[in-house]
């Protein structure tokens, strides 16, 4: 005969009724949007993994991509990137301070740690518009072929990429000066480069320090580098000169990668900035005792979900846009 022993009380956790596992409907809400955008990212990641390494001999290597500091010149891969990720993490901690400080009926703490995560917030929704504006408007500008595939140039001597405009010919006086900074725009909705195309194949051809490098990745994790003879061939194939980076054209490799940057890291910073004006709102709530009055901090801490899971998300996306 079969016994069972059972020690301790046995409790009912889903109480049933309109509030499963002892949630309140706005947490539960919040939990069930969660779920949803955490599918939605999913599927726009996988889909950029899929990108990635179905294309992977033309992908951009993302250390030469992501390379600025603001007011600083020179190399810096993957520096300010990880200064935004750190800021992120940093916020998503001051906001545990804050529902922590919330469930102790702290509001002076409340406040300040709300303070920090706004700000904290704010920033890197700045440092994201500040990347976006350097990775739209490029450093060294490359030529586009006929069938599409990017030429970038470097400088053989240093082994460093070469900007266009530095050994373009000096033919300047039949264009017009800065017309890119001007906004003129050809027909085709694309701003007028710095430099024509003419110009940068003389200035290559004057300038025999100058090699030509493919966006095709050889066996080392390098991009291939062709010699003066194959360059100059190359360029038979040159169709356009392409700056930066947008969703037509992109100087650092395959166009999707812009695609994928701009469509996944912009939903993301979306989330950021809402989650930064949700924040702002119930800061002034806090301040104004809203939740003092009604004896609990519960939409601090529901708010607190939706920044966790927004800073979760950027560990991903950071993973596999600059990492991987």
């Amino acid at each position: 005969m079969d016994t069972t022993v059972t020690t301790g009380n046995e409790e009912n956790v889903w109480g049933g009724g309109n509030r499963p596992l002892g949630a309140s409907y706005g947490k539960l809400m919040m939990w069930f949007f969660i779920v949803s955008d955490a599918l939605t990212f999913s599927g726009f990641l996988a889909s950029y993994g899929f990108s990635r390494f179905k294309f992977i001999e033309t992908w951009p290597i993302a250390d030469e991509v992501f390379t600025h500091v603001p007011f600083f010149h020179g190399n810096y891969p993957m520096i300010y990137v990880a200064f935004m990720t750190f800021i992120l993490i940093m916020s998503s901690v001051t906001m545990v301070l804050a529902v922590d400080a919330g469930h102790k009926m702290k509001q002076n703490a409340v406040i300040w740690y709300m303070f920090l995560t706004i700000i904290g917030g704010a920033i890197f929704v700045g440092s994201q518009a500040w990347e976006w504006a350097t990775f739209i408007k490029g450093d060294f500008g490359a030529l586009e072929t006929k069938g599409g595939r990017i030429l970038q140039f470097v400088n053989a001597e240093t082994g460093e990429r070469a900007a266009v405009t530095e050994f373009a010919a000096a033919l300047q006086e039949d264009r017009v000066a800065d017309a890119r900074d001007k906004g003129i725009w050809f027909s085709d909705g694309e701003t007028l480069p710095s430099v024509s195309l003419n110009e940068v194949i003389e200035g290559f051809r004057a300038n025999p320090n100058i090699l030509i490098r493919t966006e095709t990745i050889n066996e080392e994790g390098e991009k291939t580098l062709l010699t003066r003879e194959e360059s100059l061939g190359r360029l038979k194939d040159a169709v356009r000169v392409v700056e930066g980076a947008n969703l037509i054209r992109n100087e650092y490799g395959s166009r999707l990668f812009a695609d994928f940057f701009f469509f996944i890291t912009g939903f993301h910073g979306f989330h950021v900035f809402s989650g930064v004006v949700i924040n702002v709102i119930i800061f002034f709530n806090v301040i104004l005792g809203t939740y003092e009055r009604r004896g609990h901090y519960e939409m601090v801490e529901k708010v607190g979900l939706y920044w966790h899971f927004v800073d979760l998300v950027w560990v991903f996306v950071f993973t596999f846009f600059y990492l991987v």
